[in-house]
Formats: structure tokens, C-alpha cells, sequence
């Protein structure tokens, strides 16, 4: 590698109506800044930028205003990072990373943007309508600013995408699953990628060397069975509904209850849809997704709220004996996300009772909070059970800066 060679990465990750970002230097994988645009086309706007370089180290900026796109919004981000002498024209940028929630079965690695790749994520919108339009419209702007930069898309579903066909098959007629691409791809790809490594290493081990099941527990959750480094069944399915309890998402579900609904209630189509992605999990239980408030009414002897949690509990030790099933022989459960990182009582009531598979947890280093990867599992444990923090933001700089290297 040559002085001149560029190794800056920014990572954007466009939502809806938000984009988070981030600006790494892969010479040592540190982050330069960071930021968050919310409320994008609403009233107002915030954006919030923290460089992590030079005089402002640390010093958060933040405006309120109305950023009617995300053009705009990626104008001000632009803005923000020149600011701090480290703008989209800087020499030193390598390319700009992309997260892409669906990629299908076509796109199994990070891939450089092309108009046939673009065509290809456009065409995968019918199976995530929430959240593939807005990763186009983030591509679509960065590359508007910066046209001569590879832009690379990092997809959510490529680490499932080693998943065994009997495990990724729906038992549905064939020929209609294939007609219209139903099958199971998996989400949270990056962080079950990350994580799965991390816990390995944590070990001491290679990760061709570990079985390890991952709990990506935020408010979208899922689980994974990880053999060897490779996934070999995922949580959730054709979208990110299907699997686990979520905040505000059902998970698993009878498909006989979205017929009932229609007929008995009278619902429509996208009335339903709402209903499972946005009015179930924890917040359809108890009315509350965060999981600190959900714990308080707990304590405070509310049994709703009561019940929420055990239903969001069973379900998860559910999917820990399946995957240990799937698994044969289990080295690690690892913790991550933000609820799985930080919420002690939900690991400790996860692996309780679950002794015979090895399992368990110690409260004293369960209780510790850290931002390291670290055991919490007493030394007689078969099992290693760990809390990783993930960094998908880390894992998409690093696959993009492997791609554009070579």
C-alpha cells in the first residue's frame, strides 16, 4: 500500500426517513465521525454530527431544519464533514458503502453499484418494501455527489445465503415459490457475520473452528445457527417478520390468522401488514418496545407488561433449542444488539432452566456492563455464553474496503 492510497470508507445507512453514517480510516479501523439525520420530509428535521478528528474531536454538532429528501439531507451531511476538513472530495475517500437489507440469492458478497446491480435491488422491492427503497435512494444521492467513487452495496441477506435449501425452503408448491422468489433469505446479515467472528475469537479460536448461535436482539431481532463461520439457518425469513418477538413486529405467526382477518374482520391487505410490522411484538403485548421500560413496569408488578417479556422469553429459548438442535454441538450463544448487549435480565432469563444443554449464566458478570466482548458464563459451563457488541457499520466498511483494495 502507497501513502497516496486512499483508505477512508463512509458508511450510510438510509432509512425511510433516516440516514445514519459513518467515516472510518481502515489504516486502523478508526472512526473519523459519526452522525444521524432523523424526520427526513417531515416538518422538521435533525441532524446530529459528531467528528471523532482533530480540534471538535467529540464535540456533537446539531441542527433542527426541514430536509425535504434525502438529496438534502445527504447535502448537509456532505456540508458537515467538510466542515471538518474531511468532505466527500477528499482524496482520501476510497468509496462509500452501502447497507441493502435484500439482496436475494443473486448477491452473496458486497458488490460495486452498476445499473444492472440497481436494477436487481429495484426488482427485490416487492419482498422489502420498507426498507429497499430507501437504501436506492441513498445510492442514488451519494452517487449524484460523488459520481467518479465506487459505490459498493453491502446486503443484509448475503451471509445467509450459505443456508442449506432445506433449510431455506418454504414446504410450498415449488414452482409458485420460485415464480415469485419465496423461499428464506435472513436480515441483520452483517451483525450475524461480525458477532459470529468476534465470539470465535473471543474463544481463541478460528471461526471455522466454532458453533456458534447469534442473538441479535434490538428492536428488530433475530437469531442464527453459525457452524464453522457459515449460517445454516436464520430466524427470520422472506422479510424480517417471521422469527423472533420484535418491538413492534409479530414474529412467528399461524398464516391462517392473516385469512381470519380479512374475513372476520374485515381488514384489508395493507391493514394487516401494518398491524403485524408495526402494531405487534412488544408494543401490540403491552403497548411499550423499549425493553429498560418494559423491564421497570415489570418491577413494578404490571402484568402486561409481565406477560409481554415471558412471551418475548419463550420464544427466544425456543429458537436457542432449535439452533442447538440444528447445531449438534454448541460452543457459544452470543448476546448482541442493543437490547441483547445491555439488557441483563433478558439473557438471564433466556438461558435459565436450559442447564441440560449446557447452558448458563454467572449474575455477577452478567450484571457488568462493558463495551467489550466478554464471557458471562461460570467456568463450568459447557456452553459459552457471551455478550459481543456488535458493529455493523465496522463490518460494512471492512468488506467494502476489501472489495475496493483489491
Amino acid at each position: 500500500m502507497t501513502p497516496s492510497t486512499p483508505t477512508r470508507i463512509l458508511v450510510l445507512n438510509s432509512g425511510s426517513s433516516s440516514v445514519k453514517y459513518q467515516l472510518l480510516d481502515m489504516r486502523d479501523r478508526s472512526r473519523l465521525a459519526v452522525g444521524l439525520v432523523e424526520k427526513i420530509g417531515e416538518d422538521t428535521s435533525a441532524l446530529a454530527h459528531t467528528p471523532l478528528l482533530g480540534e471538535r474531536a467529540g464535540r456533537k454538532r446539531t441542527q433542527e431544519t426541514r430536509f425535504a429528501d434525502h438529496d438534502e439531507a445527504l447535502q448537509a451531511v456532505a456540508l458537515e464533514l467538510a466542515a471538518d476538513g474531511m468532505g466527500l472530495d477528499s482524496p482520501e475517500l476510497a468509496a462509500i458503502g452501502h447497507r441493502v437489507v435484500h439482496g436475494g440469492l443473486k448477491f452473496s458478497a458486497p458488490t460495486v453499484v452498476t445499473d444492472e446491480v440497481m436494477t436487481e435491488i429495484e426488482r427485490l422491492v416487492p419482498v422489502a418494501p420498507l426498507h429497499n427503497p430507501a437504501n436506492i435512494t441513498g445510492i442514488r444521492t451519494a452517487m449524484s455527489l460523488r459520481p467518479d467513487l465506487p459505490q459498493v452495496a453491502v446486503f443484509d441477506t448475503a451471509f445467509h445465503t450459505t443456508m442449506p435449501e432445506y433449510a431455506a425452503r418454504y414446504a410450498i408448491d415449488v414452482e409458485t415459490a420460485d415464480a415469485h422468489r419465496i423461499r428464506r433469505y435472513g436480515f441483520h446479515g452483517t451483525s450475524h457475520a461480525y458477532v459470529s467472528r468476534k465470539t470465535a475469537a473471543l474463544l481463541g479460536k478460528e471461526p471455522s473452528e466454532v458453533n456458534v448461535i447469534v442473538l441479535h436482539l434490538g428492536n428488530g431481532a433475530s437469531a442464527s445457527a453459525v457452524a464453522g463461520g457459515r449460517c445454516v439457518d436464520t430466524s427470520m425469513g422472506l422479510t424480517p417478520l417471521e422469527g423472533l418477538v420484535m418491538g413492534t413486529r409479530s414474529g412467528d405467526l399461524d398464516p391462517a390468522v392473516i385469512f381470519h382477518l380479512e374475513r372476520v374482520a374485515g381488514m384489508s391487505t395493507d391493514e394487516i401488514d401494518t398491524l403485524l410490522n408495526k402494531k405487534s411484538g412488544l408494543v401490540g403485548l403491552c403497548g411499550d418496545n423499549d425493553m429498560r421500560e418494559i423491564r421497570r413496569r415489570v418491577d413494578a408488578g404490571d402484568k402486561q407488561a409481565e406477560l409481554a417479556f415471558e412471551i418475548y422469553i419463550h420464544r427466544l429459548k425456543k429458537y436457542i433449542g432449535a439452533y442447538c438442535a440444528v447445531l449438534g454441538k454448541v460452543d457459544a450463544v452470543a448476546f448482541t444488539a442493543g437490547v441483547g448487549e445491555n439488557a441483563a435480565p433478558v439473557r438471564a432469563a433466556a438461558v435459565a432452566g436450559l442447564e441440560e444443554l449446557g447452558l448458563a449464566v454467572d449474575a455477577d458478570l452478567n450484571s457488568v456492563r462493558s463495551d467489550e466482548p466478554r464471557l458471562i458464563s461460570p467456568e463450568y459451563a459447557r456452553v459459552a455464553v457471551a455478550v459481543v457488541p456488535t458493529d455493523e457499520e465496522l463490518e460494512i466498511a471492512t468488506q467494502v474496503y476489501d472489495l475496493v483494495s483489491e
